[in-house]
């Protein structure tokens, strides 16, 4: 049962990366005007044209880079069709979470940018989520609807943006930071278990073989 639940769970990574490869791949298309399947366009890649807005930016804390600890800086920006959406611009240390220790890399008036789609929420068990500060705008895992009532206009509320890589004055933040090829074990757990029942049929086998073996007079 474990071995096929493993098989199972092949089939479903597989999809997955299909998906994040399939969609994220340029050229980026223009963002949807309404997201009534947000999950169904996760990962795909957008052109935005707009304006960040530094000063109301958030941190997305408990982030890695090659190793290294840090956060994700998270800015609203103001599109060029009146609606904002949240994009998360990438990685920075967590002793460069100061806007004014990069400031060369806040660029500000109309730019285009392109990003992925993405969902919010908590993605792994509830017992093991952290609690999010608000009032500190800084989060552990993205809230939408909570956010946007820390930004002084209307935010689009069913999906946000990461960006990708892309050369910044400064160097910060890095973007890129979406997962596209997943770790994919589950073949190998797969055969583990499917082992583990042979080897575990044999045993039981012998046992009651050698058990009626010497019963015999």
């Amino acid at each position: 049962g474990l071995g096929t639940w493993q098989v199972q769970r092949l089939g479903w990574k597989e999809e997955q990366i299909a998906i994040r490869q399939e969609r994220s791949q340029p050229p980026g298309a223009e963002l949807p005007a309404r997201f009534p399947d947000p999950e169904g366009v996760e990962f795909t890649r957008v052109k935005l044209r707009g304006s960040f807005l530094h000063d109301q930016e958030f941190y997305l804390g408990a982030r890695t880079e090659s190793g290294r600890v840090g956060l994700n800086i998270v800015t609203p920006f103001a599109l060029e069709d009146g609606r904002t959406i949240l994009v998360n611009r990438g990685w920075v240390p967590e002793d460069r979470r100061d806007p004014a220790s990069r400031a060369a890399g806040q660029i500000e008036g109309p730019l285009e940018i392109e990003g992925l789609l993405r969902t919010d929420g908590w993605k792994g068990v509830d017992f093991a989520r952290p609690p999010n500060k608000p009032e500190e705008r800084f989060y552990f895992w993205l809230d939408l609807p909570v956010m946007a009532g820390y930004v002084d206009r209307p935010i689009i509320e069913e999906v946000y943006a990461d960006a990708v890589a892309s050369e910044l004055p400064g160097g910060l933040p890095i973007g890129g930071q979406t997962r596209i090829q997943l770790k994919n074990d589950h073949l190998e757990y797969a055969i583990t278990w499917y082992a583990f029942a042979v080897i575990l049929s044999v045993i039981y086998f012998l046992f009651h073989y050698r058990r009626e073996e010497d019963a015999k007079p």
